[in-house]
């Protein structure tokens, strides 16, 4: 076993996949430009290859987009596809009890961006966005990740900070047989306990009739049951300010969570190629998340604001909350590509279906305080834990008074058929291509819930006895942020559910106000030509999308149930020219000018509403859609084997941008004290700077040529103004990080790598308070996660991964407009990893 063998082996490894991922300019496929060969080569197998298609990609793009290739033991950098994504310039994550969730893209939040697989749109499954969390995806079912951030005519135009692109493996991905198992260990420092993964991949390329190697087979499937938690402390920004700007606080809630998290995600992707000019292919994802969370929490409300350090008397209560809530993404798309002569024809027809489901759960045991508690207080601004006498955490304190019984399920799909034709043809005596198609597509967003809340618990024929704290199994809580009290069963809750009629605690509003149908069918076309010149690429087009918009529910007017069902149909026009100069083989200039439009979220637009008295909440279903004018211009420019140095400004336009304000006094709301709902803001701008660099130092002599560094810095900056209560204020857009920042340090040789990973997410604006109150706007703090990967082949087809995560112990810390006021704190502890995997190539 020589020494190369192992070499080849090696560079699959996930080190050097960091250095694709930091990547901060853009990839994609281009039919006339140069091959692989052209990029300078060390070493022609292995991981270098795949960071080399990745440079190329690159190098040769029409759009400016930033890609992720899963390496040679089909294993992505990390464990979901939005943590993957987390090192790419201009992209940053948010987060879910410390896991990447959802991806946002130069400043912009992630239900302005859009997800796409195998070219078919994902849905989404909670109720109320559009936003597709990445985490349902396991990374062992995805080939590859794109964030496309100037979208060319003919792609969908529904995103304004990027579109994000998922390829599920094909066989044709790899020359012949292929398969790899691996085994995983985690170990999660908050609840100390250790959870199991297994995961493998097969492909293979077979001769079926008279053809040779036409047919390609490739499966997938990954399973994990993760068991982690997290402690919480939050206020959600109840803070109350004299006229000095002195805060005190309203009230306070510690939360302690354990979760346990089951993944299953599968795929099967068929190609079939009778000829060289014709390619059929099915490609097809299945997962399925369950959550099952345990929430126990104790709180409580002052009867006055109470200032740090200082007394007063507070209602206390106990709570807590068990569900199950299960996510499944499927999609399924069947296609085709032919061409002929000049012409070249591909058709795709897809289905994709996202939902949520919670069945019958405890959404809310809530134990409340036998009489007020005196002298209570709290420790810290950032994170007020209760300070109180021994009676605050004793059980007997406590009575069982309100009880949420409830269930809701979610459910979106989309149906697509797309056909796009394009012709190679000259143009003054220069190769050009000339493109056009059309797309319809169909989605349905449904939710139902029921609702069942149980009060007055006495006055139903429950003793106190029933209801005593003091009668529950009770354990103590681990909560290391504060003192806590006794933890909550469960069981006493559903005995008194099981013990009530469930006809006579049916909640009518709640169940009825939440339940709608969305309907929304879009129609689109396209025209688009590519031309050559010298030095010069040249893209100009222009897309059509025509909307249809429906939506059905109900509202409740003065204790009265009424139909609400509202259409809005909408069309846009957007018009894009995309440039790119070659100045040698290895330096590039691009710019592109482009029009993109977003669909409010279904929150925004949901039928549901409420008029009781001079109070009001409600959806606004005839919203505008957000339109944005965006232009891009840098430079970028290769280095060696895997590096590159690039530069890219961007700034973006933005039209009708959708935020939450209250109308009363306003209007026909003059008489109102509050009317909560949606509403289209004036105009807002983005403009920013991406900067990276990657390198591998494979001039330099052993043992530093095994050195690779990849970074990237994205510097931005936002304006918006919203109205309301007749008057304005401007704002930095929500979620929108004025800065960015990844670094990975890393270092290998035939059998050994190492990788240093950092990633830095600036404060940003999370909530716009009422207008009128920009003292409680919430902000999210800054975020530095430190993660730590070495892995070793014991032989040429073993590997042994250990991998360290948020090794710098990172909170995710909300504050109310002033760093030292919390709305929310939560820790998640380090987490380790220890994996197995075998392959063959």
């Amino acid at each position: 076993m020589g020494c190369s063998k192992f070499r080849s082996i090696a560079h699959k490894s996930s080190l050097a996949i960091a250095v694709a991922v930091a990547l901060g300019a853009n990839s994609a496929y281009a039919q006339d430009s140069e091959s692989v060969e052209d990029i300078p080569e060390i070493i022609v197998v292995g991981q270098t290859a795949q960071i080399r298609k990745a440079l190329n990609e690159q190098k040769n793009a029409d759009d400016i987009r930033s890609v992720v290739h899963a390496d040679g033991i089909a294993q992505l950098p990390d464990d979901n596809a939005a943590e993957a994504l987390q090192r790419i310039s201009g992209v940053a994550i948010q987060r879910d009890q410390g896991e990447g969730r959802f991806v946002t893209v130069r400043g912009l939040a992630p239900e302005l961006n859009n997800v796409v697989i195998n070219g078919t749109t994902v849905p989404a499954p909670e109720d109320g966005t559009r936003a597709v969390a990445l985490d349902v995806l396991p990374s062992e079912l995805v080939q590859s990740l794109a964030v496309v951030k100037t979208l060319t005519p003919d792609m969908d135009a529904s995103s304004l900070g990027g579109s994000v692109e998922v390829r599920s493996l094909s066989a044709f991905d790899r020359d012949g047989l292929f398969y790899t198992i691996s085994a995983e260990a985690s170990y999660d420092s908050n609840v100390e306990e250790t959870s199991p993964k297994l995961s493998g991949g097969i492909s293979n390329i077979f001769s079926i009739g008279n053809g040779s190697k036409n047919l390609g087979i490739a499966a997938a499937l990954s399973w994990d049951d993760r068991d982690f938690g997290s402690d919480n402390v939050e206020t959600g920004g109840a803070w109350d300010f004299d006229d000095n700007g002195a805060a005190s606080l309203e009230e306070t809630e510690l939360r302690d969570y354990e979760i346990n998290r089951t993944r299953i995600g599968a795929g099967i992707n068929i190609d079939f190629r009778p000829d060289d000019r014709t390619n059929y292919y099915l490609r097809t994802l299945y997962s399925n998340f369950e959550d099952t969370e345990t929430r126990l929490a104790a709180g409580v409300e002052f009867e006055d604001p109470v200032a740090i350090g200082a007394t007063g008397s507070a209602e206390g209560f106990r709570e807590y909350r068990n569900r199950t809530e299960t996510q499944e993404i499927m999609s399924y798309v069947v296609g085709f590509d032919k061409t002929l002569d000049f012409w070249t024809i591909n058709g795709r027809a897809g289905y994709s279906k996202a939902s949520e489901d919670t069945p019958f759960h405890v959404g809310g045991a809530v134990y409340e305080g036998n009489n007020n508690f005196e002298n209570t207080g709290f420790v810290s601004a950032e994170r007020p834990t209760v300070t109180a006498g021994a009676e605050f955490f004793a059980p007997e304190s406590f009575t069982l008074a309100e009880i949420e019984w409830d269930r809701q399920l979610t459910e979106d799909e989309i149906t697509s058929l797309q056909v796009d034709l394009a012709r190679a043809h000259d143009l003054f005596g220069e190769s050009s291509e000339f493109k056009f198609g059309v797309k319809y597509s169909q989605r349905t967003k449904d939710n139902e819930a029921e609702v069942f809340v149980f009060e007055d618990l006495e006055d139903q024929g429950l003793n106190a006895a029933d209801l005593s704290l003091t009668g529950a199994a009770l354990n103590p809580v681990d909560y290391p942020i504060g003192a806590f009290g006794p933890a909550i069963s469960g069981a006493q809750a559903r005995n008194v559910i099981n013990s009530l009629s469930l006809a006579d605690n049916f909640d009518l509003e709640e169940s009825e106000i939440n339940d709608f149908e969305i309907n929304e069918d879009i129609v689109s076309a396209y025209v688009m030509n590519t031309w050559d010149v010298n030095k010069w690429r040249f893209i100009a087009g222009v897309r059509y999308e025509g909307t249809d918009f429906e939506s059905i529910g109900t509202g409740l007017l003065d204790d009265a149930f009424v139909d609400s069902v509202t259409s809005n149909d909408y069309s846009n026009v957007l018009p894009g020219f995309h440039a790119r100069y070659a100045f040698s083989d290895n330096t590039f200039a691009r710019f592109a000018w482009t029009n993109s439009v977003v669909r409010p979220t279904f929150e925004a637009v949901a039928p549901g509403f409420v008029f009781d008295g001079d109070e009001a909440s409600f959806g606004n279903p005839e919203l505008d859609p957000l339109e944005s004018t965006n232009f891009d211009i840098g430079i970028e420019h290769y280095i060696g084997t895997a590096g590159v140095l690039s530069a890219f400004a961007f700034y973006k336009d933005i039209d009708n941008f959708v935020y939450q304000t209250d109308l009363a006094g306003t209007g026909a709301f003059s008489d109102f004290s509050e009317a909560e709902t949606f509403a289209n803001g004036e105009t807002a701008e983005v403009y920013g700077l991406e900067l990276a660099y990657s390198q591998r130092f494979e001039n330099l002599p052993a043992p530093w040529s095994g050195l690779l560094v990849a970074s990237n810095l994205t510097l931005s900056t936002s304006e918006a103004e919203i109205a309301g209560l007749g008057r304005t204020r401007s704002i930095d857009l929500p979620g929108q990080a004025p800065t960015v920042a990844n670094l990975s340090l890393g270092w290998e040789n035939e059998r050994l790598f190492v990788r240093v990973s950092a990633n830095y997410t600036d404060e940003y604006l999370q909530e716009v308070s009422d207008i009128d109150a920009p003292e409680l706007d919430l902000y999210l703090d800054s975020q530095l996660f430190v993660d730590f990967r070495i892995s070793y082949f014991v032989t040429e087809r073993a590997q042994i991964t250990f991998e360290a995560k948020n090794l710098t112990d990172e909170a995710f810390y909300v504050y109310t407009n002033r760093t030292a006021l919390n709305a929310q704190y939560e820790e998640y502890g380090p987490a380790f990893r220890l994996s197995f995997t075998l392959s063959e190539f």
